[in-house]
């Protein structure tokens, strides 16, 4: 089971990101990588953070980081993405610990997990939008 504690490891690149990385050692962890800067404190890689899942990475932070946001820049088939990030899910950290019934079709999930909640849900924003996020403890 993947551990959160001290931050989180991507599958490619083959890195380790803490969660007390800063805007500047986060640029520098991921120096010669194209990582995008949207805004303060918010960068966005395509990358693999889990063997065989390609998705865009977003890292909020407000200081440290304090957010891993996982989506894609499309999602033509709502289901598979769903179902595909689901078995990712339960392949690094297990079955949830909470799942409840959700909105448009689709189950609510939620890891707690030692160092992070893990929050796993489609909600209705202007259409169905899938939400996959790591949130530091």
């Amino acid at each position: 089971m993947t551990d959160l504690t001290k931050g989180f490891a991507l599958n490619s690149p083959a890195l380790f990101v803490p969660w007390d990385v800063t805007d500047q050692g986060l640029t520098t962890l991921f120096a010669g990588l194209s990582i995008k800067r949207v805004t303060r404190g918010y960068y966005v890689i395509e990358c693999e953070p889990f063997a065989g899942l390609l998705c865009s990475l977003g890292f909020h932070l407000h200081g440290t980081l304090d957010e891993l946001e996982f989506f894609r820049s499309s999602y033509i088939d709502q289901r598979k993405s769903y179902e595909e990030f689901q078995s990712h899910l339960e392949t690094a950290f297990g079955d949830p610990t909470h799942t409840g019934s959700g909105s448009e079709g689709f189950p609510s999930h939620t890891w707690l997990m030692p160092g992070a909640r893990i929050i796993h849900h489609v909600i209705d924003r202007f259409g169905p939008e899938e939400h996959v996020r790591i949130i530091r403890a």
